[in-house]
């Protein structure tokens, strides 16, 4: 099965979708698909220019290919221009390579763009159109554009429930549930968490709640302020917190906060952007791994957080918020403790249990590890894979 994959992305990038996206590739080859990765060829930043090898940056095999698509980048020239720097770079992108797929067939166009898949709907058969949806569209365009495109491809690949009941509602024939997931072999042999915290220089005997990501999402919070009112009423118990992710800006926001709370400085552990490969190493130094976004109708019902897999498949003890989107996966008391969102006290006191109960922590670990192995991105593929041969 020839299968390309259309992504108007940096690639790399410091963001998780590239992670998602670079690891779906690879899982799409190991269940059998010929892939082409085509990206947009953009401007990146000055991190991710030092990058030489991408496939080695996200620990990927280079068993598909990369094909970057020329288009207009102008969104270095300032902010002022970003309001019509983003449009024209994607309506460039969509447009070259609309030309260029007008000479080079395939059997499946996969895609979480909107404007890519409407472009191809002109000229590509249906049956061969593959939709990923990460969120439902809510502008009168937005739902115009999202309705035409669950109409006009073959299979819409929505990674919650709700998201694939919305995208039914919105014209979807064929619409399937396939939550993010981890890959397997990222989390193979990990040291345990003694090991880990050696190798990171993490005192072992601290009590580490971690976070793993970006600190906001379409200008949305991640809850970290909460996170921190809540330590800030366990003051009498020796708790750090470590951050893996940024931006660097929104970190040292963060210490200020966590300072101005009257927190021990040393306690606060910013560990910033690592290269993904890096990334189970941290969480498996966490004793708790923390989930606390604010409230939002996209993390309640659309989001499907990488980090969630990830913990899982790390064996950590999950404090989430009660979404239901992070409810598909696991159960309050069995597998993670759920509590209210923007809620310090109940975040404290779910705090509290899982610092002075070490049997508890590790036996929500011990069953997300267990839930965590049917969220392979190898088992997600063949799902997929199986869906579209069957259109």
């Amino acid at each position: 099965m020839k299968f390309f994959y259309l992504a108007n992305i940096r690639m790399p990038t410091e963001k998780a979708h590239g992670l998602q996206i670079m690891q779906n590739c690879e899982a799409f080859v190991q269940a059998g698909a010929d892939v082409t990765l085509m990206v947009a060829r953009r401007v990146n930043t000055t991190a991710m220019k030092q990058v030489s090898d991408v496939y080695a940056y996200y620990g990927v095999a280079p068993h598909f290919r990369i094909e970057r698509v020329p288009c207009l980048d102008l969104m270095q020239i300032g902010t002022w221009f970003e309001r019509i720097a983003f449009p024209i770079q994607s309506l460039t992108y969509v447009l070259v390579l609309a030309l260029t797929l007008v000479f080079r067939r395939a059997d499946v166009y996969y895609s979480r763009d909107l404007l890519t898949l409407l472009v191809l709907s002109l000229f590509k058969p249906r049956r061969q159109l593959v939709y990923e949806a990460h969120q439902l569209s809510a502008s009168r365009i937005g739902v115009l554009l999202q309705s035409w495109c669950a109409r006009r491809v073959g299979l819409v690949v929505a990674v919650t429930g709700t998201l694939a009941e919305k995208m039914r509602q919105r014209g979807a024939k064929n619409a399937m549930v396939a939550h993010d997931g981890f890959r397997i072999e990222r989390f193979a042999d990990l040291p345990d968490r003694s090991a880990a915290r050696e190798q990171l220089k993490i005192a072992l005997d601290a009590f580490v709640i971690g976070y793993v990501g970006q600190l906001q999402t379409l200008a949305m919070s991640k809850g970290m302020d909460v996170l921190i009112d809540a330590i800030a009423a366990l003051r009498d118990f020796p708790i750090s917190f470590c951050i893996v992710g940024g931006p660097p800006a929104t970190i040292e926001e963060l210490r200020r906060y966590w300072e101005a709370k009257g927190l021990d400085p040393a306690r606060f552990i910013p560990a910033g952007y690592v290269s993904p490969p890096q990334v189970p190493l941290h969480i498996r130094s966490f004793d708790v791994c923390a989930m606390t976004m604010t409230w939002s109708e996209f993390f309640a019902y659309y989001a499907s957080p990488l980090k969630l897999f990830e913990y899982m498949a790390a064996g950590g003890a999950i404090l989430s918020v009660n979404f239901p989107s992070v409810a598909e996966v696991v159960k309050d008391g069995e597998s993670a403790l759920l509590i209210p969102p923007h809620d310090p006290a109940a975040l404290a006191d779910a705090l509290r249990r899982l610092y002075t109960d070490p049997a508890l922590r590790e036996r929500l670990g011990t069953e997300a590890h267990h839930i965590a192995q049917g969220y392979s991105w190898q088992a997600r593929a063949r799902t997929i894979l199986t869906q579209i041969a069957a259109l």
